[in-house]
């Protein structure tokens, strides 16, 4: 896709689709009539485009086209791949997905229909899930032989517990909208076709916070929480340091103590 078809100076495999909204990015899986399944060009289209997002984009949502997010990896590639083309492929994975959960603007996943195996690898590297009441969560890798590889095994605990990521993967469980939503896979449940609205207004207003609070928050508070106690108090002191030191913070602290900003209100 080119700058003039979405506002981006990156060309992107036809099985990604790209919008510029103001500072608001949107990415779309796009390969609907395959489930939105990855394969190497949209992996590799992920990664270009995470790593390209200009500085003016200050949050990303991505969402899938159709009736799913994502089915997980397209098997048709799994045949032909040895032990270490294997290995390579997962990584790759990991660098792609790492550019979303270390990159430049937070994002905000949209989920909806299928999101199983490598799309709920894709969606937990995400900083926010908005889930519709369509969507169900599997690992099904067990019962195919294979195991996950886009870095689920590390971030997937994290988010549900390591039993509950054993018994999806050894049983073949599955979780609905709801229940994925009480496990803590999402952090907004929202009706059938309002997710990606509901993503976009929580995108603008990730948008508008102060941009080295947005760094914190997201490359910072994740280190800290896998970090010792000690050394976790250490960077907390140095990064809120940091924060409230940037002129950007000091006028809206001004702002604030002047009444001239808005309060804190229950949404």
């Amino acid at each position: 896709m080119s700058k003039s078809a979405s506002g981006f100076d990156l060309e992107l495999p036809r099985s990604l689709k790209a919008e510029r909204r103001g500072d608001i990015a949107v990415l779309f899986l796009a390969r609907a009539q395959k489930r939105n399944a990855i394969d190497d060009p949209t992996v590799f289209g992920i990664e270009a485009f995470f790593a390209a997002l200009p500085d003016a984009i200050k949050a990303v949502v991505l969402a899938g086209e159709g009736e799913h997010f994502c089915s997980g990896l397209d098997l048709g590639e799994l045949t032909s791949r040895g032990i270490a083309q294997g290995i390579a492929h997962s990584r790759s994975w990991h660098r792609a997905f790492e550019r979303i959960e270390f990159g430049k603007a937070p994002v905000v996943a949209v989920l909806h229909g299928a999101v199983v195996g490598g799309g709920l690898e894709i969606a937990a590297a995400c900083h926010i899930r908005v889930a519709e009441a369509s969507a169900y969560y599997a690992l099904p890798e067990g019962s195919r032989g294979i195991f996950v590889g886009g870095g689920g095994a590390v971030r997937l605990p994290r988010l549900i517990g390591t039993a509950r990521m054993m018994d999806m993967m050894l049983t073949g469980r599955t979780y609905g909208a709801e229940e994925g939503q009480a496990i803590g896979i999402s952090h907004y449940l929202v009706p059938p076709g309002a997710g990606l609205a509901k993503g976009i207004e929580l995108a603008e207003r990730i948008a508008g916070n102060a941009p080295m609070t947005n760094f914190a928050v997201t490359h910072v508070l994740p280190r800290i929480a896998a970090a010792d106690p000690a050394g976790g108090y250490v960077t907390e002191a140095l990064i809120s340091a940091i924060a409230q030191g940037d002129d950007e913070a000091k006028a809206r602290l001004k702002a604030f103590l002047e009444k001239r900003a808005p309060k804190t209100v229950r949404n």
